[in-house]
């Protein structure tokens, strides 16, 4: 009898690399979202919004071999899962690489300067790295009650994922930053710390390998999900550039801010530590950032060719909101030249 995965939230981007990884493995795949993304044929897809814990019930049906969940972002959704406990065999959900601080308590959320921002080891290791306090007064410490609340309790198993920077064709991805860099055809990219910022990206198609192999073996866990050989951000803005058949001049900064600040610089390099998805559930990666990235370029290139790229990618238009006025830029490189 093949095994049933329920996927909540499961039409995004990430949802849509999972589908067919566990279909090939005999898994039947039931997604339960809003509907507001098309599903690949011959994926059952029930409508349910995860606030009403009745319906998503009822969506379950008879029950589901895992839950995966996508949209978890509040303790309360922690809550909500431990009590369909009878009709779930395990549990995976996704959190964030941004639960964690540092050994002085530093974290990503309050870092207002660059001497605030968390000292981490390289790479962060699940077992002994702090997290922020669990909590509702931001985006990681409610993925910290998240964890807290699953692990902490014995009547499922949960694998909880901490994901770095996520990325992938059909969503929200910060690759735009560099995408509209070169359908704008500029000529020339700057890059603070001389573009050797690091912060951890992982392709929807890695993290996809491991969320189905976490499902293949269940377990009462923390991994983190991050791609091999993490690129600095210059070898960001190269394979972007490289994958548009576009070229320009690097202008490498010294030092990190304005005009130049990007969705992956940060003062001190965040880098995961894959050891323990390796050891836990055998997780191999399939790809590396040169490789994948180029899907996620192209789906940018055609997700708006035709509408406002704030309208494809609402959640990142407040993020990217100034990231497109080049007059500060251009006047940055006129006075470099003219200092030259």
């Amino acid at each position: 009898m093949a095994r049933r995965a329920f996927l909540l939230g499961g039409s995004g981007q990430t949802g849509r690399a999972l589908i067919p990884r566990l279909q090939e493995r005999g898994w039947d795949v039931v997604v339960g979202s809003r509907g507001e993304h098309e599903l690949p044929a011959g994926v059952e897809h029930v409508q349910v919004d995860r606030a009403d814990t009745n319906a998503l019930r009822q969506a379950l049906g008879t029950g589901a071999d895992v839950l995966v969940d996508f949209v978890a972002f509040e303790r309360e959704h922690a809550e909500q899962l431990v009590a369909l406990k009878e009709l779930v065999g395990a549990l995976v959900v996704i959190s964030t690489a941004s639960v964690y601080a540092d050994q002085e308590g530093r974290t990503f959320d309050e870092a207002e300067t660059p001497e605030q921002f968390p000292r981490f080891p390289i790479p962060i290791s699940e077992r002994d790295q702090p997290t922020v306090a669990p909590g509702d007064a931001s985006y990681s410490t409610k993925k910290a009650a998240i964890e807290q609340a699953l692990l902490g309790q014995d009547s499922l198993q949960a694998t909880l994922i901490r994901a770095g920077a996520i990325y992938g064709p059909g969503g929200s991805v910060r690759e735009w930053y560099f995408v509209k860099r070169v359908l704008d055809e500029r000529r020339y990219v700057m890059l603070g710390d001389r573009g050797q910022s690091r912060f951890h990206p992982i392709s929807t198609d890695n993290l996809a390998e491991l969320i189905w192999l976490a499902a293949e073996h269940p377990g009462r866990r923390v991994l983190n999900a991050g791609d091999p050989g993490p690129p600095t951000l210059l070898e960001i803005s190269r394979a972007i550039a490289t994958a548009l058949g576009h070229e320009w001049t690097e202008v490498l900064l010294a030092t990190l801010g304005e005009p130049c600040e990007t969705p992956w610089s940060c003062p001190r390099p965040v880098v995961l530590d894959m050891t323990e998805a390796a050891f836990e559930v055998g997780y191999r990666p399939v790809t590396t950032y040169q490789r994948a990235v180029p899907a996620t370029c192209a789906w940018l290139v055609e997700a708006t060719k035709e509408r406002p790229w704030q309208d494809v990618m609402p959640r990142m238009a407040g993020y990217l909101r100034d990231s497109f006025d080049y007059t500060r830029e251009d006047e940055r490189l006129r006075e470099l030249l003219r200092d030259g």
